[in-house]
């Protein structure tokens, strides 16, 4: 086996550029296909909400089968094929931009969100493979470090190129992305727990969430641990999909602009992700949950009340996505913080089928808000700050009086 570090490296980089070619693809779509002849029914808002379904669904429906994947199989090898199958699904993109077709471009999406959601808990489920008990807080922070800077690699290259549109040079990046994500996989070499042959989870979803959550309320915080993962994603594509709004119609930016102001996101999460996973140093601090909580809180009502233009707003969209980041690292450190063996591939896979529940829930509060309030931005804002809230009080039940 390699040293630590060559496993720690390759599959960082896995990691930041699958999430690259999947960002990169979604806001390519979202940026440019608004300028093909659309059919009157699919607006803006709700080709967002369309494309950001289509990455959902697969993770409802197949996350069983992927977490039976990680627990039968050599993770390796299931992260490693699963990367092979990334080529034609971008073959199939490439078709799509080629014809202008966005219900072709919809299926491919739909596509990567299955090679995804195989994949998922095998590249997680080696996080603790690779650096044991006391490597899980550090290895999830720079896990996470490294899927936000390809959200911002991702959102930043997609918004240049629907400014600057090339299909050669779209082309030409669907291929490197693919290619060095499939590389990457290829040389992680780590030892891993034995095969459980045995393994009889079911992979009908419904049967596999409740199985699966009794099986988490044996122990003290994987449920809780989940549930915070999931909260987070929630607000995160809730603010994914706001910030297009709130740039192009509020405050009246180009695609480019739009662009960096969730790239200023990516980063802030990025950075808070880092920091939490340094600082805490083998453990599992829960005390940064309430920080970032209710940092994030203070943040939004900045802009909810102000409404600033576009440089300070981009400073608040920072700090509101670095507090992000430090309130998930912890809740992922608590979900494999319990030594349960090769169960954690199931528990990861239960973990994405709860997240993307979730996400979908937000795509719903994001169409309903801005039906309701004619996409006005600073509403879904609001409404981000007071789950927020919420969450504030639930962890502070499960978690703060037991510190």
């Amino acid at each position: 086996m390699q040293s630590k570090r060559k496993n720690w490296f390759f599959l960082f980089i896995a990691n930041y550029l699958g999430v690259l070619n999947d960002n990169f693809l979604k806001h390519c779509i979202i940026f440019i296909a608004v300028m093909w002849a659309l059919p009157e029914y699919i607006t803006q808002s709700r080709l967002i909400s369309l494309i950001s379904a289509a990455l959902v669904v697969p993770f409802l429906l197949f996350s069983p089968l992927g977490g039976r994947l990680s627990v039968k199989y050599s993770k390796q090898k299931v992260f490693r094929w699963c990367k092979v199958a990334e080529f034609p699904i971008m073959l199939l993109a490439a078709v799509a931009f080629y014809c202008q077709s966005v219900f072709l471009c919809l299926l491919a999406v739909l596509l990567m969100g299955v090679q995804s959601c195989l994949y998922s808990p095998s590249k997680y489920g080696l996080i603790r493979d690779i650096g044991g008990e006391k490597g899980i807080s550090f290895g999830n922070g720079m896990f996470e470090t490294m899927a936000f800077l390809g959200i911002l690699s991702g959102t930043i290259f997609a918004s240049l190129i629907a400014d600057n549109y090339a299909f050669w040079l779209l082309i030409a990046l669907f291929s490197a992305f693919t290619l060095g994500g499939y590389l990457a996989t290829y040389n992680i070499r780590v030892k891993e727990l034995d095969i459980e042959k045995q393994e009889n989870t079911s992979i009908n979803p419904i049967k596999f969430l409740k199985e699966s959550y009794l099986f988490a309320r044996k122990y003290s915080y994987i449920n809780i641990g989940i549930l915070g993962v999931a909260i987070f994603w929630l607000m995160g594509g809730l603010i994914q999909m706001n910030l297009v709004i709130h740039c192009t119609k509020t405050l009246g930016t180009s695609n480019t602009v739009a662009g960096i102001m969730m790239a200023m996101a990516a980063i802030g999460i990025a950075l808070g992700c880092s920091l939490a996973g340094k600082l805490s140093r083998g453990t599992v601090n829960t005390r940064m949950i309430f920080v970032g909580l209710l940092g994030m809180i203070i943040f939004l009502l900045g802009i909810v009340i102000f409404n600033p233009p576009v440089v300070i707003c981009s400073v608040l969209i920072f700090f509101i996505a670095f507090m992000g980041g430090m309130f998930e690292v912890p809740c992922l450190a608590l979900v494999q913080k319990e030594n349960i063996g090769r169960k954690l591939g199931d528990m990861l896979a239960y973990m994405n089928l709860v997240i993307f529940i979730f996400v979908l829930f937000g795509s719903l509060i994001f169409f309903i808000a801005n039906q309701l309030f004619s996409d006005n931005s600073l509403v879904v804002f609001a409404v981000i700050a007071g789950i927020c809230l919420i969450t504030v009080g639930y962890f502070w039940r499960k978690v703060g009086r037991r510190e």
